[in-house]
């Protein structure tokens, strides 16, 4: 369990991912910051936007559920999603909840602040920016594709992104990065870039106008956690090193100091259903490249053995069939700090 003064660590990222890492370091962290992605615009979140004109409030939601201490039934609360009705129907709670804060309040940051208390969370969830951005992409062959609901959750087999061909991915309009995410990172001893959808939850972060320049200067020691799995739109064929060079490429420089991956593979079962969705493979890695590299390279068993609880986050449910033991990544991650 978490005691005394401790690392200060920065979460980046959004989603599942992000909530997979931050759902075990608040036991062994005190001081944890999340600086969460802002373009998500699909399902609740996208119909939030646009109806209201709020900030996407859905991985906000999730990342503050992963570092609350409140009783199970409220973080389930916050996760619940109505069933019918002409306003609530497809909406989470959560979602809606902070919407209505940011309405009322005035601001998005003020609204997460006020959030983090009903829920009592275990350190800080930070937007990564304040601006009303929305993610664009201009693929290799020239279409422009708008919006990041569009760009993570197309089809498996349009090839938005392919392994070595050029591509133009930014943010419109431009975004500035939230000063408190600024000083956040700046006051890091870890950061830890989570695993996730690589083009559009966690590249965007890069994307913000002052991340790549607070990256590059932090002192904090930089870490990498790779996915487990592949996606056919965005990152068919990449290895371990194409994820993290895609990372230090956003980034603007060779920033990494460590990169975490998996050396496990799932079961056939668990392949064999991941296959419905695509051609979804087990992300690669050659150990003796990975030694060779600037960053240090940690490859163990990764992959969880326990199923998500019914009551548990909806996404963890619904889309991830292989996911990261989280214990495990914040043990690694707290080794890294005593090393």
């Amino acid at each position: 369990m978490a005691n005394g003064r401790g690392p200060k660590v920065v979460v980046i990222g959004g989603g599942t991912g992000t909530f997979t890492v931050l759902s075990s370091l608040k036991f062994y962290a005190n001081d944890i910051t999340a600086i969460v992605n802002m373009v998500d615009d699909g399902g609740s979140t996208g119909v939030l936007r646009d109806e209201l004109g709020a900030l996407p409030p859905g991985d906000v939601r999730q990342s503050l559920v992963a570092l609350s201490n409140v009783s199970e039934d409220l973080r389930g609360l916050f996760n619940y999603r109505f069933p019918k009705g002409s306003f609530a129907v497809g909406h989470s709670f959560g979602n809606l909840f902070i919407s209505a804060l940011e309405q009322v309040t005035g601001s998005m940051s003020e609204a997460v602040k006020v959030a983090g208390e009903v829920l009592s969370i275990q350190g800080k969830v930070i937007p990564a920016t304040t601006d009303n951005v929305r993610l664009m992409l201009e693929t290799a062959d020239g279409r422009i594709i708008r919006g990041e609901d569009k760009i993570g959750e197309g089809p498996a087999d349009e090839r938005l992104f392919v392994k070595g061909e050029p591509h133009k991915l930014w943010l419109e309009p431009a975004a500035t990065l939230n000063p408190e995410a600024k000083q956040a990172i700046a006051e890091a001893d870890l950061i830890v870039i989570a695993p996730g959808k690589l083009y559009s939850s966690i590249l965007p972060s890069l994307l913000i106008k002052g991340t790549s320049n607070a990256l590059c200067t932090a002192k904090g020691r930089k870490i990498y956690i790779c996915n487990l799995m592949t996606r056919p739109n965005q990152t068919a064929g990449f290895s371990v090193q194409d994820f993290a060079d895609e990372v230090e490429r956003y980034a603007g420089a060779p920033i990494l100091d460590y990169v975490i991956y998996n050396t496990e593979r799932p079961s056939k079962s668990l392949l064999n259903k991941y296959a419905l969705e695509g051609e979804r493979e087990p992300v690669e890695f050659d150990a003796t490249a990975l030694a060779n590299e600037h960053y240090h390279a940690i490859g163990e068993p990764l992959i969880s053995k326990t199923k998500p609880k019914q009551n548990a986050n909806d996404t963890l449910l619904k889309r991830t069939l292989i996911r990261h033991d989280s214990d495990k990544i914040a043990r690694l991650i707290m080794r890294i700090y005593f090393s």
